[in-house]
């Protein structure tokens, strides 16, 4: 497998990862799992979920750099973490928070981020 679909698939990961990170205490609030918790805890907790998401993460960007032999510069490699991050986060909103609509200016702006890794691809030289 090459270098780069490696480091897109550790970029969907760790994605994941950062989602549920960041949203993931507002589904287990509204489940009444940590609705007594001091927000200290949910931070830690959150804190955690992220430590994974940089287990992959990191990984993922060394893999995918020109720097360490991988296909991608560093301005591609953001621009496809920023477009898995929108992927994975529609796919989680739509799959876990099912009251969160999904509107055409929702798509809309998801069409441009991927306008966008298309344009950081073309070459200037």
């Amino acid at each position: 497998m090459s270098r780069g679909i490696i480091s897109v698939l550790l970029l969907v990961v760790s994605n994941v990862f950062m989602t549920l990170a960041w949203y993931g205490n507002l589904k287990l609030q509204q489940m009444n799992l940590i609705k007594d918790w001091p927000l200290i805890a949910i931070i830690l907790l959150s804190w955690g979920v992220a430590l994974l998401e940089y287990l992959v993460m990191v990984p993922a960007n060394r893999i995918g750099s020109q720097i360490t032999g991988g296909p991608f510069s560093l301005m591609q490699l953001k621009v496809i973490q920023e477009c898995v991050s929108l992927f994975v986060f529609t796919v989680i909103v739509a799959t876990v928070f099912k009251g969160e609509p999904i509107r055409w200016n929702h798509v809309v702006s998801f069409v441009c981020i991927v306008a966008a890794v298309f344009f950081a691809f073309i070459r200037d030289n």
